[in-house]
């Protein structure tokens, strides 16, 4: 799983999007609603004003009521039933709410659309996946989990950029990744001349998401970039455990090369793997059922 995959020798000129192009469409995009960006914001206030914030979310109905069922799920085991964000917050606390609104409010920022060849699913079951293995991994190694979570879960966001601004040549990256078993990257590199990695840096500097969070978004998949970063590696390991545990449910979950600097990091010995393996599986079960 440690290494890096070899440059393709037959890359193909046409289809490149270039840098000014891409930048124009993400510019097109809207902005997150701004409820979400009011969560994602919170995120570094421990003054939060608990009712202020649950009113703002109240007002998406939808939004609401999936964060509702969420917070009654099987997965926060809550004896009493909550019915009201309010209660969420007294039961779960503000953290797991404001992780919950976050999921719930993302999966719904992008539609399919006519993109009938893109696995929404899929997706949305890996990056859910990858930001509870990353709380997973937060918390053995004493990093803030609520940034873990939500790093984790826009990890991969610039797909969903490259894929609904420019559908055909997306799908001409994943019927080239499929023809030369290759992994994602190069596929997107050479179909397209860019890669979901710096698509998914310049959608945060569009969504004015934290520098730290852009940073993670974009070297993901290059922590050694940032060797003193242990938010990016824990994404980074999170990125290909959950690919090796084939928790998208895609027929082509290929696992990512892994920095070995980043798994030595986070001093990822047998019995901690282990405890990350399980706890992410159980975690993801039970919450992942509830959103896809």
């Amino acid at each position: 799983m440690i290494g890096q995959s070899p440059p393709l020798k037959d890359n193909p000129a046409a289809g490149k999007i270039g840098f000014d192009n891409l930048i124009r469409q993400i510019e097109d995009l809207p902005s997150l609603p701004a409820v979400v960006m009011d969560v994602l914001n919170s995120i570094d206030d421990e003054n939060i004003d608990i009712d202020v914030l649950a009113r703002k979310v109240t007002l998406d109905q939808a939004l609401t009521a999936k964060t509702l069922r969420l917070a009654n799920s099987s997965f926060y085991s809550s004896v009493a039933r909550v019915t009201t964000l309010q209660q969420a917050i007294t039961v779960l606390g503000i953290k797991a709410v404001r992780n919950l609104v976050t999921v719930a409010a993302m999966t719904g920022c992008f539609p399919r659309g006519q993109n009938r060849f893109f696995d929404f699913k899929g997706f949305w079951r890996h990056a859910i996946a990858t930001a509870i293995c990353a709380d997973v991994l937060a918390s053995l190694r004493h990093v803030d989990q609520e940034h873990a979570f939500t790093a984790g879960l826009l990890h991969d966001i610039g797909r969903l950029a490259l894929v609904t601004r420019f559908p055909e040549q997306y799908q001409e990256v994943l019927a080239y990744r499929a023809a030369h078993d290759c992994h994602l990257l190069t596929a997107e590199q050479d179909i397209m001349g860019i890669d979901h990695a710096a698509a998914g840096r310049m959608l945060g500097q569009h969504w004015r998401f934290s520098d730290t969070l852009q940073q993670t978004i974009g070297s993901h998949h290059d922590p050694d970039a940032h060797p003193g970063d242990t938010l990016t590696a824990i994404v980074h390991v999170a990125d290909a455990i959950t690919h090796g545990l084939d928790l998208s449910d895609s027929a082509d979950d290929l696992a990512p090369p892994l920095s070995r600097h980043a798994w030595d990091k986070l001093a990822m010995d047998e019995a901690t793997c282990a405890a990350v393996f399980s706890l992410t599986i159980a975690r993801f079960e039970g919450i992942n059922r509830l959103l896809t």
